[in-house]
């Protein structure tokens, strides 16, 4: 008294092989996402730590005479032209290129570009 929504065992032997590439590729992805979360979990151990960052509009060389000339109101002429990107350090370790921008009544930064550095 089979209906028509039943289904063989002969049709279930045979959609088996259906899924074998299916199964492989889910458990990649699973293993990726559990990677993922593993490495996330080991970072957590370092979030705390305090870095300093600084972002540095220009650079300029002088003799120390000048520098002890320097008063109020002096202009330091800087190494880099109007709407040059700056050097955006962390740890005193170039680490990405930017922008200036205003935040309400302060000075921030935009990141531009991100310095990729090499494993020595």
């Amino acid at each position: 008294m089979a209906e028509d929504d039943d289904i063989e065992l002969s049709d279930l032997e045979d959609s088996d092989n259906d899924f074998e590439g299916e199964g492989t590729e889910l458990l990649a992805a699973a293993d990726i996402g559990s990677e993922q979360m593993k490495t996330s979990k080991d970072l957590e151990a370092v979030y705390d730590i305090p870095v300093q960052v600084s972002a540095v509009l220009g650079k300029a060389t002088m003799q120390v005479s000048q520098l002890l000339k320097l008063g109020r109101g002096a202009v330091v002429e800087l190494d880099r032209k109007v709407g040059e990107a700056i050097d955006i350090y962390v740890n005193n370790r170039l680490v990405a290129r930017g922008e200036v921008v205003v935040v309400e009544d302060r000075l921030g930064v935009t990141m531009t570009e991100i310095i990729k550095s090499e494993k020595s």
